[in-house]
Parts: C-alpha cells; sequence; structure tokens
C-alpha cells in the first residue's frame, strides 16, 4: 500500500512513551510494529514555547503492519480526542482464516489499550459486529476494535475513522464527496464506498445521517460516520490529516480545496470547513528541513512554498 496519507498524533511531551507503547502493545497481537525518532526539535530558531523542546524529539513514527501513524512530540496545547479514533479491523484472514485466533487477538489488543484508559463501548456483541469495543487509551487515543465478517471485502488492519458533530453533525456525506472529489486528481483515485444511514433520529444525528460511510484516498480507506450519541466532542488540531505531495503544484491545489480558517494556517497546517485539521506538506519535507535555517523559515510560513525553505 502506497500511504499518501499519515495521521498524526499530537503528544504532550510523552511521544517517545507512547510510540513504545503502541508497538508493544501490537507485536503482542501477533502484527509487525515498530516505533522510531524520525525528526527532532534544532537547537536553535525556536519559537518562545517551543524552547525548551529544544532537541528533544519531534516526531515518532509508529509502524503497524505497514500502516505509518505519526505521533508529533509537543506541549499541552492539544489533545486527541474520539472525534478522529482508529478502527482496528481483526479480520479473520490476518490469522490463517482462524476466527478463534482473530477475536483472542483483539481481547489481548483491547486488554493492552484499556489499561490506564477509558471503555467508550465496552467489548461485546453488537448489531453490526459479533465482538467490538471502543476505547480512549492512556493518552488520550480513541481505538475502535472489530471482528470483522471473513466473507466481507477485505480492508486495511487500521482506518482512520472521523466522526462529525457540533458544528459538522450530519454532514459526513457531504464530507466524503468533498475529499473525494479533491483528491480524485492523485495516484490511485479516490471513491465513496458503502453508506448507511440510521433510519431514524439518534442522538443528534437525523435519520438520513450516516451511522457508517466510508471512503477510499489512493489506496487509504476513511471511515465518516456522524455522532449518534447526542455528546460532541469536535474536531480539534489532536489528530490530524498530513498529506504527502509530490510538488508545489498539488500543495498549491489541496491548500485552495481544504483551508477555510484563515486564522488556522501556519507552517503547513490548515483546517478545513468540517473542522478537520490538515498538514500539506512535501513529501521530501525531512529532506528540506535538513538545509541551514529551513526550520525557521517554515515557523514564519502559512503554506509552504518548497522553494522559500
Amino acid at each position: 500500500m502506497t500511504q499518501q496519507i499519515v495521521p498524526n498524533i499530537w503528544c504532550n511531551r510523552t511521544a517517545e512513551e507512547a510510540g513504545a507503547f503502541y508497538a508493544t502493545a501490537f507485536e503482542t497481537t501477533g502484527f509487525q510494529a515498530s516505533s522510531a525518532v524520525t525528526a527532532r526539535y534544532p537547537a536553535e530558531g525556536l519559537l518562545d514555547f517551543q524552547r525548551d523542546l529544544a532537541g528533544e524529539a519531534l516526531v515518532v513514527d509508529l509502524l503497524i503492519a505497514g500502516t505509518q501513524l505519526a505521533l508529533v512530540n509537543a506541549g499541552p496545547e492539544f489533545s486527541p480526542n474520539p472525534s478522529i479514533s482508529f478502527m482496528v479491523n481483526f479480520d479473520p484472514l490476518f490469522f490463517g482464516g482462524d476466527v478463534d485466533a482473530a477475536r483472542r487477538g483483539l481481547d489481548t489488543l483491547w486488554a493492552k489499550l484499556s489499561d490506564g484508559g477509558t471503555t467508550m463501548m465496552p467489548v461485546d456483541e453488537y448489531p453490526f459486529a459479533a465482538r467490538y469495543g471502543w476505547v480512549q487509551d492512556r493518552y488520550g487515543v480513541s481505538w475502535q476494535l472489530m471482528l470483522t465478517r471473513a466473507e466481507g471485502e477485505p480492508r486495511p488492519l487500521i482506518i482512520p475513522a472521523l466522526m462529525f458533530d457540533g458544528p459538522a453533525q450530519n454532514r459526513a456525506a457531504e464530507a466524503a464527496a468533498h475529499y473525494v472529489s479533491l483528491f480524485a486528481g492523485l495516484p490511485g483515485g479516490s471513491e465513496v464506498g458503502a453508506q448507511w444511514p440510521y433510519g431514524a433520529p439518534t442522538g443528534n444525528a437525523t435519520a438520513e445521517a450516516l451511522a457508517f460511510g466510508e471512503f477510499r484516498i489512493g489506496d487509504q480507506w476513511f471511515m465518516g460516520s456522524d455522532n449518534g450519541s447526542g455528546v460532541d466532542h469536535g474536531f480539534t488540531a489532536g489528530v490530524s490529516l498530513q498529506v504527502n505531495c509530490a510538488d508545489q503544484a498539488v500543495i498549491d491545489a489541496l491548500w485552495e480545496g481544504l483551508s477555510a480558517v484563515p486564522e488556522a494556517e501556519q507552517c503547513g497546517w490548515l483546517v478545513d470547513k468540517f473542522g478537520v485539521s490538515w498538514q500539506i506538506v512535501p513529501a521530501n519535507l525531512g529532506e528540506l528541513m535538513e538545509r541551514e535555517g529551513a526550520y525557521e523559515r517554515l515557523m514564519q510560513m502559512k503554506k509552504i512554498v518548497i522553494a522559500e525553505l
């Protein structure tokens, strides 16, 4: 799978610790996983609120069965919440077709992630799954663990799941169509997948709102649903979506199509009309940041201009 979009998780100076925790948790379940520091804060040129981070880890890359998540090591400015969670599909195909092994794997990972965390939906049988649970772990990251039907269409192990509520309530279908249209010209194309409405008003969700929906960008699948709990969470920069762009033309097009909150624009970050935070960056950002003075120049930018780094 070619991964063009990397979910970024904001950590309050816990990125290295969290990366090691997640790698161990998934390895215990039987999946290959690793974490490594891939970028550090420079010693000079930091903004005032970053100075005590000089030399510390900036990004910790977490690889789980080939899927990359990035842990951003920073301060208490933001934190993840359930508005963007991670669906972990325990497909029996991942366990040689053994449903019982997939169930045991789910229970093993649940035990790891729930230790010190908060249960949002307990592991149990539900109308939509033989075994499912939703937990917010000790670092505030939300995970949905589901035993997938072996006869269903295969999906990746980990799928980012966006839950629309607050000002974005009942706009999940609109968002999926918007994202698919915006990314249609990129390698791999994009498509709207299955969508199931609630069918009756549920919490703040209308009957037509999505209880479940999915869309694909390139090789990657995403979930999009409307919150039926009646409790708003709202999107924040606690979890953002980093798009690695081939060139300046792609950066320009995505920035134009996504950015809807001018005051949120800073060093490649933006917020779209639904409240979702994105980072629109060159694919070779790591290489570009090795240039002398690049960090200071990046901090002065809104949209990243490669030629000026």
